[in-house]
C-alpha cells in the first residue's frame, strides 16, 4: 500500500472561515440549484447547513475521516481573510489553536499558516515568532483577499521560508463571488519565483483551474509544483477521474501533489468516497506507473516540506 499524505486540508470550524465567505459559497450553490428548476433552499438555509459542516473545532472528526480513508497525515492549510472578511481568527490565534489540534493528534498534520504583505513589518515579526514559537511547517497566500503573490510586500516572507526551507502554497483560481480573481490567476507567481529559486511555491487547485499555464510553469520553474485540492466538489468537473487521469499523463507528476480541500466534499461521501475512487478505482491512475503513484500520493509533499518533516535518509550497508 502506497502511504497516502492529504496535501490540501482545513479544519472544517467556524473560527476559520468567515460568515462572508460561507454565504458567498450559499449564494453560488443556491443559484445552481434554482437553474435546474423546481424547490431550491434559500440562501440562509444553505449557509446554515455549511456552518452546521464548520464545527469541528479540534479536528476530531478529520482525523476520524482520515482513519477511514487509510490518510496517514495531512496539511491543515490556515487562510488570512481577516483583513478582507472580519469574522475569523487572526493569524496569531489561528497558529495557537491549530498547535492545540496538533498537540490532540500528534504526528497527523502539517500546518501552514496565512500571511498578508498589508500587514507590513509588524506582520513579518508576527510571523518569524509563530514560527518559532509553533514549529510551522510552510505559508498559505490568499491573493482573492486583494493582492499579487508577487507583491514586494511578501518579499520578507519568502526570505524567512528561503532560510527555513518551509514552502509557500498560494490560492489560485476562483473562489467566494465577492473576493477578487484577477489576482489568483497562476501566472502572478512567476515573478516571486524566479525571484527565490529556494522556496517552493505550491499553486493551489491550479490543476483543476488555469490547468495549461499552471501546469508549464510546474514543468519549467524547478520550484512550481501543482495542487488538485477540490476535485471532487469542483461543479466544472463532474468527470473528474477522466481530469485527474489527462492531468497524470502531461508528464509532471514530479510536480504534482495530492489533495483534497477537506471539508469541501464532506456532505458528499467524505475522504473515503474520494480516496476510494483514486486509489481504486478504474479511471484515476490507469496508465500510471507505480512510482509515479508514489510521487503524487506523498513523496512530492515531502520534498517540499521542511527538512525535518522529510523522511531519514536510508542508512548505507557497512563496507
Amino acid at each position: 500500500m502506497t502511504t497516502v499524505y492529504d496535501g490540501h486540508c482545513h479544519v472544517a470550524s467556524t473560527h476559520f472561515i468567515p460568515s462572508a465567505f460561507v454565504e458567498d459559497v450559499a449564494g453560488n450553490v443556491h443559484t445552481r440549484l434554482a437553474a435546474r428548476g423546481g424547490p431550491s433552499p434559500t440562501v440562509a438555509r444553505i449557509a446554515r447547513g455549511y456552518a452546521d459542516q464548520h464545527q469541528d473545532h479540534l479536528a476530531d472528526g478529520l482525523v476520524a475521516e482520515m482513519d477511514a480513508a487509510g490518510i496517514d497525515r495531512a496539511v491543515l492549510l490556515v487562510p488570512d481573510f481577516s483583513l478582507r472578511m472580519p469574522g475569523c481568527a487572526p493569524p496569531a490565534a489561528a497558529a495557537r489553536l491549530h498547535q492545540e489540534i496538533r498537540q490532540r493528534h500528534p504526528q497527523r498534520f502539517w500546518v501552514y499558516i496565512g500571511v498578508d504583505p498589508r500587514r507590513g513589518p509588524d506582520g513579518v515579526r508576527a510571523f518569524a515568532q509563530m514560527v518559532g514559537e509553533y514549529a510551522l511547517d510552510g505559508v498559505k497566500l490568499y491573493p482573492p483577499c486583494g493582492y499579487s503573490p508577487s507583491d514586494p510586500g511578501l518579499y520578507p516572507y519568502y526570505e524567512i521560508c528561503a532560510a527555513l526551507s518551509l514552502p509557500v502554497f498560494v490560492h489560485t483560481g476562483p473562489t467566494a463571488a465577492s473576493l477578487d480573481y484577477e489576482p489568483a490567476h497562476p501566472l502572478n507567481v512567476d515573478r516571486a519565483a524566479r525571484d527565490f529559486p529556494g522556496v517552493d511555491f505550491v499553486l493551489g487547485h491550479a490543476g483543476l483551474t488555469h490547468v495549461e499555464v499552471g501546469s508549464y510553469l510546474a514543468a519549467y520553474r524547478p520550484n512550481v509544483y501543482l495542487d488538485i485540492g477540490g476535485f471532487g466538489s469542483t461543479p466544472t468537473l463532474p468527470n473528474w477521474p477522466e481530469h485527474l487521469n489527462r492531468l497524470f499523463r502531461a508528464g509532471i507528476n514530479h510536480k504534482i501533489i495530492f489533495g483534497t480541500d477537506w471539508p469541501l466534499g464532506r456532505m458528499g461521501g467524505g475522504l473515503k468516497r474520494l480516496t476510494d475512487e483514486v486509489l481504486h478505482g478504474p479511471t484515476v491512475f490507469a496508465g500510471i506507473s507505480r512510482t509515479d503513484r508514489r510521487l503524487i500520493l506523498c513523496e512530492n509533499l515531502l520534498r517540499v516540506l521542511a527538512p525535518d518533516s522529510r523522511p531519514a535518509p536510508h542508512p548505507t550497508a557497512p563496507p
